[in-house]
């Protein structure tokens, strides 16, 4: 967390101290644990703690963390991105790849454009789409117009499907191997929502709008 304007602040530690402590009671409200989140109070008007340690805060004796690898330190905004762990990307998963648009693009066909959740996508898989119940085969698979051997969890793909047309599939669909557990349909399912501009009280009436991946 990059608690920026300390300038404004006279390089208060107080104020840091304040901004700590309240930011620390919503990290660990949303289930992750503050002590693995380093803070680092910053300037970026001035670039005190971006890239150099400051002068200005000498009473800032440098952020930690803690993670499953082992404790990290360190005294600038850059040192703690850099102690950053990529996270790990479940490629072994069935793949689930949420459609955000399909197109139809001359002497190509129709190309369906999403990232890649879960699992991976290659040419030659017979995939299913879910709720339209439509099965292909992917012809291809491209990254910023480059055909790939295989999608990746992260990756934003577009890949060429056969005998589909952009009229039978669209956004909020989800691909999946036909062969490995393909989506399906559900009766119910328990999911953790953050419920974003509320009311202050939610009661009979309310009528939040649903956001899941594309849909």
């Amino acid at each position: 967390v990059a608690i920026n304007k300390m300038d404004t602040t006279k390089w208060s530690q107080d104020r840091y101290n304040e901004i700590v402590k309240e930011v620390s009671g919503f990290i660990k409200k949303i289930g992750f644990n503050p002590k693995s989140v380093p803070f680092v109070p910053i300037s970026g008007w001035h670039g005190d703690n971006m890239l150099d340690e400051s002068t200005n805060m000498p009473w800032f004796k440098g952020w930690n963390k803690e993670t499953k690898a082992g404790s990290k330190t360190g005294k600038t905004l850059l040192e703690a991105i850099d102690a950053i762990e990529p996270p790990v990307r479940p490629s072994d998963k069935p793949l689930r790849l949420p459609l955000q648009d399909v197109y139809k693009i001359g002497g190509i066909g129709t190309v369906p454009v999403g990232r890649v959740e879960t699992g991976t996508i290659k040419a030659g898989m017979v995939v299913n789409f879910a709720p339209a119940a439509v099965t292909t085969e992917v012809k291809s698979v491209e990254m910023h117009h480059e055909t790939l051997t295989e999608g990746l969890p992260g990756d934003n793909v577009g890949f060429n499907v056969k005998n589909v047309s952009v009229k039978d599939i669209r956004r909020g669909n989800v691909c999946s191997d036909s062969k490995n557990d393909p989506a399906k349909e559900s009766a119910s399912f328990t999911a953790q929502v953050i419920i974003l501009n509320h009311p202050g009280q939610i009661s009979a009436g309310y009528a939040p709008v649903l956001d899941c991946h594309t849909a």
